[in-house]
């Protein structure tokens, strides 16, 4: 009867949830273990405050949310009224039947001139160019930078590399620059070195990693329309991207074969590295002096262009989607209106959460709040995604297993680790009846 309800209620010509309809008395988001999560309720007991309606942001450990998540989800269970689900389960949440179709709410709310293009495209949108949206952007996320200032200024250090390589030590525009600086910087006798990049092939540490590279060398991972791959991830700039990729793996820290955003903030906290890859969320710990003891030393940067001036990011962050098997949708609803208004995402910057909203992004208040929100804005307009395909998963894992034994165990060639993965996705493909 509920369900009836509800797609009665999604039909209509306009969508309608007065304050003054039944409300449920609680509402529950499940969402990964770190800050941002702990940013979220802080905002929605402001929610509560307005309405009545407690919502709780439960969390688990980011090595389980994806098992977690689906476990109930395939299981149809109603633990969960909202997710803040990862962008590459766009396919399965949405194919599998466990996210309400939004795309009646996204467009009575315009939400697609509201949010920056790339969140709307990769957060909420499936499949690609469909017009069909499952979930709203909350959590705006890409890989970035953070870096030593005072290493970078030193006049000593300025002047020995300018001599080196001919130009002078700066924020890397390049890949070149990068793996210049990196060069420069590692100093194992010192116990310095030069960066620190994501290693960990349990999930997608690495893949976004290797991403940012391949997508600023021009290259992609394939056809998103007809699933082609092969010449694409196998491509000469893909191959390219590859081995710089392993080139600047060769100057981080000792032992750094299984690394991920703890050990790639530890590298600056830990006074270990020149520069460091983390993704946005995870730069609000280095600019609190309680954890890092070099905060006031620390500056950020967008990930550097390639080759051909092409620059772009690995896609992080998540959006929020309503779980079709909640007992609750319809206050869902609501709080989802409440969620989008522009006060609200103010409030949601203004926390530590990455809004998605175009205007907070683009205002000189949002820019100039932190030392990273500079970077993290150049960084949104720039960013692409993974696979969001059903099967993302399998190829993900396919990713990990042909690139990883290439750029930290030393076998074999890019190009061979890349011609392995096309064969790999093009039979996963295959498979799956996509080609």
């Amino acid at each position: 009867m509920l369900r009836k309800h509800w797609t009665a209620l999604l039909a209509g010509a306009a969508l309608s949830f007065s304050v003054t309809a039944a409300s449920a008395a609680e509402l529950t988001i499940f969402w990964a273990e770190w800050d941002p999560a702990n940013y979220l309720q802080e905002l929605v007991n402001e929610y509560t405050a307005e309405t009545g309606v407690t919502v709780t942001v439960e969390t688990t450990p980011w090595t389980d949310f994806q098992t977690k998540a689906f476990t109930e989800f395939n299981a149809h269970g109603d633990a969960y009224d909202m997710v803040v689900g990862d962008s590459q389960w766009l396919g399965a949440g949405s194919t599998g039947g466990h996210y309400v179709d939004l795309t009646d709410f996204f467009n009575q709310h315009k939400l697609t001139d509201v949010m920056a293009p790339a969140t709307v495209k990769y957060y909420a949108e499936y499949p690609g160019n469909s017009g069909k949206y499952w979930a709203i952007p909350l959590e705006g996320d890409a890989a970035g930078w953070a870096y030593r200032k005072d290493w970078f200024e030193d006049p000593k250090e300025k002047e020995a590399f300018k001599a080196k390589y001919g130009y002078d030590l700066g924020v890397p525009e390049n890949y070149d620059q990068l793996r210049d600086i990196a060069e420069f910087f590692y100093r194992p006798d010192e116990k310095k070195y030069g960066i620190a990049i994501y290693t960990d092939n349990s999930y997608d540490a690495m893949a976004m990693g290797i991403e940012s590279a391949v997508f600023s060398y021009g290259g992609d991972l394939g056809d998103y329309s007809t699933y082609k791959v092969d010449g694409i991830i196998n491509s000469p700039e893909n191959v390219k991207a590859v081995e710089m990729y392993k080139a600047l793996y060769g100057f981080t820290p000792p032992n750094w074969g299984k690394t991920f955003f703890q050990e790639d903030n530890q590298a600056i906290t830990e006074d270990l590295a020149a520069m460091s890859m983390n993704f946005f969320a995870f730069f609000p710990a280095l600019d609190n002096p309680a954890v890092n003891p070099h905060a006031a030393q620390t500056g950020y940067f967008a990930n550097p262009k390639g080759p051909t001036g092409e620059q772009h990011a690995a896609l992080g962050g998540q959006g929020i989607s309503v779980i079709t098997y909640s007992q609750n949708k319809e206050e869902a609803m609501k709080f989802l209106e409440w969620f989008i208004r522009d006060d609200v995402q103010q409030k949601w910057a203004d926390l530590g959460g990455y809004t998605c909203s175009q205007a907070v992004l683009k205002s000189d208040a949002f820019r100039n709040a932190t030392p990273y929100n500079e970077a993290f804005y150049q960084s949104m307009f720039m960013v692409k995604d993974f696979w969001a395909v059903p099967e993302y998963a399998e190829l993900l894992t396919q990713m990990n297993n042909r690139i990883y034994p290439y750029v930290v165990g030393g076998e074999g060639t890019a190009k061979e680790a890349l011609d392995g993965l096309a064969a790999d996705w093009n039979a996963t493909f295959k498979k799956y009846g996509r080609m």
